[in-house]
């Protein structure tokens, strides 16, 4: 599709003085928010709440939906083989023990969520897909069939295990056996009856999507459900008011999270199919909605952009999400509320982070990305953020996945090496960047994007403001980087900071010998030159996670200076050579 057309360059301008903010947005679940949550969590365990669970035995499922989106063709394969593979963490499908599962938070969902049924069905038929399937079946069955707990009766791995149960019937229900039968369709029941009353304490975001979407394919799937099918239809519509912006975008800032309600919805709207329904029409003006915003994030190789602890993904994922949709359009150029703004012109592509992360309770793997950027040429990548830090592979150690959250691990200004928002340990998101302002302008010779944000206004006195100016033909990227006197804070010394530019796979610099320039060769010949002025220009070494969540070694642009208690400024241009 198009990127661009010349009608929505008075759309695309914004103008002075335009500010997001993050309003509360350093504040996770208060203590009484926490000691509620484990109230309703231990109150799970009670004989109340088991009579509640009680009710009819369905006999048969009413129909069988489709699942319209084809799995991961490597780990179907390896099910095959007798083993669970996630990101190179290797599970033996006969050592599976459900009451002692010693596995990444990570396995456990994938497990508990019964995703992998996508994933086996995409390589296997019924005959050799099904016997896998129950063995597994049997095995979750027989410690949390009746047992309520957590992880496996969280809220949003029950809606997904209900939707993937429902699709995939005909693997973990092709069996003889009407006693095992009876206790896959008691315990989606049973499922259902508990989402009722769990999924709204979920906090805005994919997982009470997931959960409401859970409920109401329940409500279509089983006999006698039209009840719980409104009641699940109104849920998920306030579920995604509250997830989705006006614009598009997730709440959750993340490109991962944007792909996985595309994926729910487009699951969804496959079980009112199967019964011949019409989904209520807010679904698709959702899909209309979420499809441009997630298009805006990717780059001309058709993958995704790193934010919010996401990686690139494989084209095939991507690809057969957004097709699934069934939604045909161009991408958001410009997000006014998820703060993602795009810039094209010619092969180019850029993209930059204008608005403050993501509120602390609604995403675990926030990263402090304020005013970052990614920048291609065509199907190459040439600035690029380190990206995946909820994507990479197992094996790779904790503290380096943590460390790719940084704002150092962003293509951005750092002062006093700090993290422009305060990064913690259980992933959520502390103070730091509260306001971003951003005025956008957009001419027959170049479209012009100025940001600034206050993250380090608090604790070094300065704004950081940042300039990006894409000429019309995309050949010609210029910036500037101005830390601006802001608050009362006392500076009796020059306070240091970095401009880093992490470079994308395969990108080869060569310094010049002035110690201000650098010569960049993109795999497949093209050269650019980037030139600085305002510090001093070193090249170091840096790492990039790829589409498959593995690290791949790079390099990286690091301007180095200093500012005094006036500011300072560095101007940089990226030019094309040829």
């Amino acid at each position: 599709m198009a990127d661009h057309d010349p009608r929505d360059t008075l759309a695309d301008s914004i103008e002075q003085g335009r500010r997001l903010i993050r309003l509360g947005g350093d504040k996770g679940l208060s203590l009484a928010e926490r000691l509620a949550e484990r109230l309703h969590r231990l109150a799970w365990r009670t004989p109340i709440h088991g009579m509640r669970l009680n009710g009819k035995h369905p006999l048969k499922l009413i129909a069988v939906p489709d699942d319209p989106i084809f799995g991961d063709v490597s780990r179907g394969a390896t099910l095959l083989e007798g083993w669970v593979d996630l990101r190179g963490e290797l599970l033996p499908l006969a050592g599976i023990d459900f009451a002692r599962l010693t596995v990444s938070p990570a396995m456990a969902d994938y497990l508990h969520s019964f995703t992998w049924l996508r994933d086996l069905s995409s390589v296997a038929t019924r005959a050799r897909g099904a016997p896998i399937a129950e063995a597994l079946m049997r095995a979750w069955l027989a410690q949390h069939a009746e047992t309520v707990s957590t992880p496996a009766w969280r809220a949003d791995l029950l809606g997904r295990r209900i939707m993937f149960w429902s699709a995939h019937a005909p693997l973990i229900l092709s069996s003889a056996d009407l006693v095992y039968r009876s206790a896959v369709l008691n315990a989606m029941a049973r499922g259902a009856r508990h989402l009722d009353r769990a999924v709204e304490k979920l906090p805005p975001g994919t997982g009470r999507v997931a959960g409401w979407c859970g409920v109401t394919m329940a409500g279509l799937m089983i006999a006698g459900g039209e009840p719980r099918q409104k009641g699940g239809e109104a849920g998920l519509q306030r579920a995604l008011a509250a997830s989705v912006f006006a614009d598009g975008g997730s709440v959750q800032r993340s490109g991962i999270a944007q792909l996985d309600l595309i994926a729910l919805l487009t699951t969804l709207r496959e079980g009112y199919a199967a019964r011949r329904l019409d989904p209520p029409a807010f679904v698709a003006e959702t899909l209309a909605k979420l499809v441009p915003a997630l298009l805006g994030l990717m780059h001309g190789d058709r993958t995704l952009s790193s934010w919010q602890g996401g990686g690139p993904l494989t084209t095939d994922i991507i690809a057969a999400v957004i097709d699934a949709s069934g939604v045909r359009t161009r991408p958001l150029r410009q997000a006014r509320e998820w703060g993602y703004q795009r810039m094209s012109a010619g092969a180019s592509v850029l993209i930059m982070d204008a608005a403050p992360p993501p509120v602390a309770r609604l995403i675990e793997g926030g990263c402090g990305s304020t005013l970052a950027f990614e920048f291609s040429d065509g199907p190459q990548r040439l600035i690029v953020n380190c990206g995946g830090a909820r994507a990479v592979v197992a094996k790779l150690p904790a503290k380096l996945a943590e460390g790719l959250r940084t704002t150092a691990a962003h293509s951005t200004l750092i002062v006093g090496d700090s993290n422009s928002t305060a990064i913690h340990a259980d992933g959520t998101l502390g103070k730091g960047v509260s306001e971003v302002e951003l005025s956008r302008q957009e001419s027959e010779t170049s479209s012009r994007i100025e940001a600034s944000h206050d993250g380090y206004a608090r604790r070094f006195g300065f704004l950081h403001r940042r300039q990006l100016v894409l000429t019309s033909d995309g050949r010609d990227l210029r910036g500037d980087d101005m830390l601006l006197p802001a608050g009362r804070k006392s500076r009796r010394a020059a306070t240091p900071f970095v401009v880093r530019f992490h470079l994308g796979l395969g990108v080869e610099a060569t310094p010049t010998s002035d110690g201000m320039a650098a010569l960049l060769r993109v795999p497949g010949g093209a050269l650019w030159q980037f030139r600085c002025r305002g510090g001093t220009l070193a090249i170091d070494d840096s790492l990039w996670v790829d589409g498959a969540g593995v690290p791949q070694p790079t390099k990286q642009l690091v301007i180095v200076g200093e500012a005094p208690a006036g500011g300072a400024s560095v101007s940089w241009v990226l030019k094309r050579a040829r």
